[in-house]
């Protein structure tokens, strides 16, 4: 019974030391300005993969490849590679980012 609880200590002290310890900036923190806009969000993402959720519900992922006066060109589209989508920039109701890696 000693033994075991000297194993279970031993791997929870292990455990602990061994965890990554990750610096705030690494976590890629994102901030938004009192002016933007969902076209001014979009043009700090360009080459960036995000996911655009529409006012139907819908949602889009992709990578920002050009950011116009009314629309936006997703390219490499998530779970349609091969594909491309241009999106009203009046039609996104949210712009989803992944900030933090796994």
């Amino acid at each position: 019974m000693r033994i075991r609880s000297a194993v279970v200590v031993a791997l929870v002290c292990m455990a602990c030391t061994t965890i990554p310890v990750i610096p705030v900036a690494a976590q890629g923190k994102f901030q938004i300005e009192s002016a933007d806009t969902i076209k001014s969000v979009l043009e700090r993402q360009m080459g960036k993969a995000v996911r655009l959720r529409l006012q139907s519900g819908e949602e889009v992922g992709g990578t920002v490849t050009k950011v116009g006066d009314q629309v936006v060109h997703l390219s490499e589209l998530a779970g349609r590679e091969f594909f491309d989508a241009v999106v009203r920039i009046d039609g996104i109701s949210a712009v989803i980012l992944r900030t933090r890696g796994n």
